[in-house]
């Protein structure tokens, strides 16, 4: 894993790591210092329209925590299963960003107004999240 981040890092690009929902978090012990970003995957991998898996909340804590204390700016992103009834417990528990599909793109009227509608109110979601 190391060695990968080196050479994405070396080639000009900013490395991050996916951590899956049952990936302990001790491997950040190793890379954190070197990663710009790292993403918690919510759902298990593989096909759109998951529910969100609720104890990541817990993951996304303890990731937030361990980016505070690196000092370095990481950004913790969140795929799968974010939609607007979620996203606002999602953003407090310590994510900076979101991945979401389904919820967007399966809204009702699904159309260009429909689509905005439904980032509108995540946004506000996420706003009321941080105050």
């Amino acid at each position: 894993m190391h060695r990968t981040i080196q050479s994405i890092r070396t080639n000009g690009c900013s490395p991050g790591l996916v951590l899956n929902p049952a990936t302990p978090l001790d491997v950040l012990d190793w890379v954190i210092e070197d990663i710009d970003l790292i993403l918690i995957m919510s759902v298990n991998p593989g096909f759109g329209g998951q529910s969100f898996i609720d104890s990541t909340l817990r993951k996304i804590e303890a990731v937030r925590k361990r980016i505070d204390a690196s000092g370095k700016d990481i950004r913790l992103e969140i795929d799968g299963g974010v939609k607007a009834d979620n996203i606002r417990r999602i953003a407090a528990a310590g994510a900076d960003a979101f991945v979401a599909g389904s919820a967007i793109f399966g809204a009702p009227g699904s159309n260009r107004e429909g689509y905005a509608a439904v980032i509108a109110k995540m946004r506000g979601e996420v706003a009321a999240a941080c105050g």
